[in-house]
């Protein structure tokens, strides 16, 4: 890195502090969508006062949209003085919900020493204000640069994505013959360039049963107990099975590197009376229980085989298990990336981190996904790594928080990337 870009990005210490505080006091809680278009203006009105061309983006019709939580985006453009590439620097804007045990104001936004606090601080509100710093540092020292430099701020990462960057790389903004390297800072750690990430699908389980008075279940069947049959066989054979098998990819942290599944929900019977009522319940056999399973897949195993081994447990329990029947919906499916260890933009940030931390970086891949898999299978643009501060392991966490030296690092790492790709 030139000493100058050092120096100015250092001398930013303080606008990257309050940058950060500013996205993470607007409370962008995914679900249901919240002040989407609050914080594209925050992110608009800065980046238009830096000579960034701005638009903003509304993914209608996709799940989620609605007049009440519309799905806006915002991609801003600098453009270089000749001809030359485009690095887009990527950072979705939502943020799960709070949780309990937090002892900061999660959107207060709380300095304490080198750390900030809040929901969204380190997923991923505190990486993308040290790229937008990397970004507007670069510009002014080096303003006859080649190409173009692009900042977007995105909806629905955390359910999904489909109202953010699967949007745009549908209507083309992700088009390699528009951009030709993507970084996301997701919270990999300054001094990891993340390659990929393990594929996902969920689906909803649905076990039957027959309603009947709660004091003669006998007479009915009840969908609850068909459905702990279902749960032993996971524990018994499914889980056991996962354990077992593990992957080539660099997954972090290590006990990613195995197949897992989490219920992320289990709903049977009657409906929870609100908080206030003080009814009794009714004495029924419940009809219906469903669960929501989350299953994380390694790139060595195929989709069918993900699906079928569930499917086949299920369908073991119908030919077994008196009255037992079932529904089983596919919400959602999501293939494993991997980007190549000598693309483009990945041996551009291997030798940036190299030159500005003094140590080679380690490859890694996500547990989970994020929005890579939209700008590869749908943009067709394979140059593309997640790299950016944070500790991943405080992601959707309480007390979640950002170091300031952290970003200030990132940003270094991804100025001197830009010079190493903008600079003829």
């Amino acid at each position: 890195m030139t000493d100058a870009l050092q120096h100015r990005i250092e001398g930013m210490r303080d606008d990257l502090i309050t940058l950060t505080q500013d996205l993470i006091r607007i409370p962008t809680l995914n679900p249901p969508g919240e002040n989407y278009v609050a914080i594209c203006d925050l992110l608009k009105q800065r980046l238009s006062a830096k000579g960034f061309e701005t638009t903003l983006i509304r993914a209608e019709g996709a799940p989620g949209d609605c007049e009440k939580y519309p799905r806006w985006n915002i991609v801003a453009r600098y453009e270089g003085t000749k001809p030359g590439p485009c690095v887009h620097f990527n950072g979705h804007t939502d943020v799960v919900e709070v949780g309990a045990g937090w002892t900061y104001d999660p959107f207060a936004a709380t300095l304490d020493g080198d750390r900030i606090y809040g929901r969204g601080a380190c997923d991923m509100k505190g990486g993308l204000a040290a790229a937008i710093i990397a970004a507007e540092a670069f510009i002014q020292e080096h303003p006859d640069f080649a190409g173009a430099i692009e900042i977007s701020g995105t909806a629905d990462e955390e359910s999904g994505g489909y109202g953010g960057v699967a949007h745009l790389a549908q209507e083309g903004w992700f088009d390699p013959a528009r951009v030709q390297h993507v970084i996301i800072p997701e919270p990999l750690g300054k001094d990891r360039i993340c390659l990929g990430h393990r594929g996902g699908w969920w689906a909803e389980i649905e076990t039957k049963g027959e309603i009947a008075h709660g004091s003669m279940p006998f007479l009915g069947d009840c969908a609850i107990r068909h459905m702990g049959a279902v749960l032993e066989q996971f524990e018994t054979t499914l889980y056991p099975a996962m354990a077992a098998r593990r992957t080539e990819m660099p997954v972090i942290p290590d006990g990613a590197r195995a197949s897992t599944m989490n219920i992320n929900a289990i709903h049977g019977g009657q409906p929870e009376e609100p908080e206030d009522s003080t009814a009794l319940p009714a004495h029924c056999v419940p009809d219906s229980c469903r669960i929501t399973i989350d299953r994380r897949f390694l790139a060595e195993e195929p989709i069918d085989q993900v699906e079928g081994e569930i499917r086949d447990i299920l369908d073991g329990l119908k030919a077994n298990r008196p009255k037992f029947d079932y529904e089983l919906r596919e919400l959602n499916r999501v293939l494993p990336s991997m980007t190549d260890e000598d693309a483009p933009v990945v041996s551009t940030v291997k030798a940036a981190i190299a030159e500005t931390l003094g140590q080679d970086p380690s490859f890694v891949a996500s547990p989970g996904s994020y929005d890579q898999k939209h700008i590869d299978r749908i943009g067709k643009l394979k140059n593309c790594i997640a790299y950016g501060p944070g500790v991943l392991e405080l992601a959707h966490k309480p007390d979640e928080w950002i170091g300031v030296t952290d970003m200030i690092d990132s940003a270094k790492v991804m100025g001197r990337t830009l010079e190493k790709l903008l600079l003829s």
